[in-house]
């Protein structure tokens, strides 16, 4: 049987990096998304006002894979992060993770196999300074992907991704010049940002048979930002 992955946040590079991944391999990709999907090469799309339980389409057809791509920047010092902000970002990353994951759960459990994948952030583990409602809203991430992990086990997979600086639309105000590209660069042991094929590979593997006995890990892919220091 063919299978069917389902993208959250399908308007990003590395959903869009993915879903190059996933139709190479004869995979069925469909797209929701707060942002017109229209040209962008999925087969189903479905455009919401949020990733509420409630304002998400209902899906008769098995879904084999899972990603929730949806995420923000919002880096201040903490003195600036108003009450809303901090909510703002929890909302998108975490709670909107939670209503995909509770609308889509019966079409998971119907398919064989199935694997969740949710995006979480190398400032989740390394802390910081600027970083701290992402952080906070990664961390409920990753606690989300360990607790599902013991939860849906042993027919289903949950895990999470964890990547630093990648290079993206999201990311365009912290590398927009290339004193600021440099920078970011040699911050990280391999001299070099993520481009989203490189976290696209990562969610492709753990989506995918050849990750079968993976459950219940934050997988960095982080150019070594996480664990090693060269300078």
């Amino acid at each position: 049987m063919s299978k069917h992955y389902l993208f959250a946040g399908a308007s990003s590079a590395i959903a869009q990096a993915a879903l190059r991944m996933a139709h190479a391999e004869g995979i069925t990709v469909s797209g929701i998304s707060t942002k017109d999907l229209s040209g962008l090469g999925y087969d189903h799309t479905y455009q919401v006002t949020d990733y509420s339980k409630s304002s998400l389409p209902e899906l008769d057809t098995p879904i084999h894979g899972l990603v929730y791509f949806p995420g923000t920047i919002n880096l201040k010092p903490l003195h600036r992060t108003t009450e809303a902000e901090f909510l703002e970002e929890y909302r998108i990353n975490a709670l909107g993770a939670v209503g995909v994951i509770q609308q889509y759960l019966s079409n998971l459990k119907s398919a064989g196999n199935p694997s969740i994948v949710l995006m979480s952030t190398v400032a989740a583990a390394q802390g910081m300074t600027f970083h701290s409602s992402i952080a906070m809203a990664k961390g409920a991430i990753e606690g989300l992907a360990l607790a599902l992990a013991a939860e849906l086990a042993p027919t289903m997979r949950v895990n999470a991704v964890a990547p630093s600086l990648t290079a993206s639309p999201l990311a365009d105000k912290l590398i927009n010049s290339p004193e600021k590209l440099e920078a970011s660069n040699k911050r990280h042991p391999l001299r070099r940002i993520g481009q989203p094929d490189d976290i696209a590979n990562a969610v492709v593997f753990l989506l995918s048979d050849k990750a079968s006995w993976i459950t219940g890990q934050v997988m960095h892919v982080d150019g070594g930002m996480s664990t090693v220091r060269t300078l």
